[in-house]
């Protein structure tokens, strides 16, 4: 039994027009026509390959490349082997990923899992819920009363899309994945099983236990943002929980109520992201990040992968540790530490 091929390359491409499409520098226009099929790391290549060699560490790897065109620094133009077509561009990985959209469009983003078109005669919508013209539902999604979704959108099988919700134009919501209490706009990708507008966790102490306070706000997911695969998103308390326009959020990670995130964020897998925090506008998280409640980042600051958060993070600042504090102090901090253990080790001998 042969492999099946999952992602087909939409048509040849030369490297005369990779070169014309990425803004690059062909370095000899007599390879212009080296015919570019695929895309591989520049460990591995293969004959009709578009690769990519970025960052001092990699530069070795520039001598021993096989393929058909190479994306790469100036600095490095001059060690590729004979025959590979070089192009040279400031940032390579970038224009790599602009060929790969242009030649995997359907890994970039995601299609009708059945291969159905309109609406399937097994979807359940709901009479008064409005589906515009080109949307595709697929079988067994569930649109409820007085939901709208947009031209173009795609809600995979076993989706549910919750009463009144409104799904923009251009997006996705992947298979088993619920929206709930939500408006979300255009060209938003949503992946499978993930969670949009269930309770915030919720409670105040009662004469028998914790008693639950109403959760009556609403998730706000502005245009272009996608959100990974079993990841959750609360529904506000009595304001709104938001995701800024371009935001991109990773797979597993938890936001709660009346949490408040910028534009263009991006936020790695298995973060938590405690109730009411704002997060300014271009914040990246590493994964794993915990966030304590109703704190503020600020703009552009970069939030390292398994800190804990309890105090305010101000705008631009590198941080990490646990608990999390300026990353200059939090390596100061490690290398006396690393000094103490040393110290001890050499005057017991190497004995505890």
């Amino acid at each position: 039994m042969t492999d099946p091929v999952f992602f087909a390359p939409s048509r040849r491409y030369t490297a005369g027009e990779v070169a014309n499409l990425t803004g690059s520098v062909l370095v000899d226009s007599g390879l212009s026509d080296r015919s570019i099929e695929a895309l591989a790391p520049a460990s591995e290549g293969g004959e009709h390959a578009l690769v990519f060699v970025d960052g001092r560490r990699n530069f070795a790897l520039m001598q021993s490349l096989r393929a058909a065109a190479v994306l790469c620094p100036a600095e490095f133009a001059g060690k590729a082997p004979a025959g590979i077509a070089v192009l040279v561009h400031p940032r390579p990985q970038q224009a790599f990923a602009m060929v790969g959209r242009l030649l995997f469009p359907a890994a970039a983003t995601p299609a009708p899992m059945t291969g159905e078109t309109g609406i399937s005669p097994h979807a359940h919508i709901d009479p008064s819920a409005r589906v515009e013209v080109g949307a595709i539902v697929e079988a067994g999604a569930i649109i409820g009363p007085r939901a709208s979704i947009g031209s173009g959108t795609v809600i995979a099988p076993h989706a549910v899309i919750g009463p009144s919700c409104q799904f923009g134009r251009d997006g996705y919501v992947g298979p088993g994945a619920s929206i709930q209490y939500a408006l979300i706009g255009n060209r938003v990708i949503i992946h499978g099983g993930a969670r949009i507008g269930q309770d915030g966790f919720g409670f105040v102490a009662g004469a028998k236990g914790p008693e639950r306070v109403p959760q009556i706000g609403r998730v706000v997911i502005q245009d272009d943002v996608e959100i990974g695969s079993n990841t959750t998103v609360d529904r506000g308390a009595m304001s709104d929980t938001i995701i800024g326009q371009g935001t991109k959020i990773d797979n597993l990670v938890q936001i709660a109520h009346n949490v408040r995130i910028g534009r263009n964020c991006i936020i790695a897998g298995l973060s938590g992201i405690s109730g009411s925090v704002t997060v300014g506008d271009n914040v990246t998280m590493g994964g794993g990040v915990g966030l304590a409640d109703h704190l503020t980042v600020g703009t552009g600051a970069k939030l390292a992968a398994r800190s804990g958060f309890m105090s305010n993070v101000p705008a631009g600042e590198i941080w990490g540790g646990y608990p999390a504090q300026p990353m200059a102090e939090a390596m100061r901090e490690i290398a006396a530490l690393r000094r103490l253990a040393r110290a001890r080790k050499s005057g017991d001998g190497g004995k505890s």
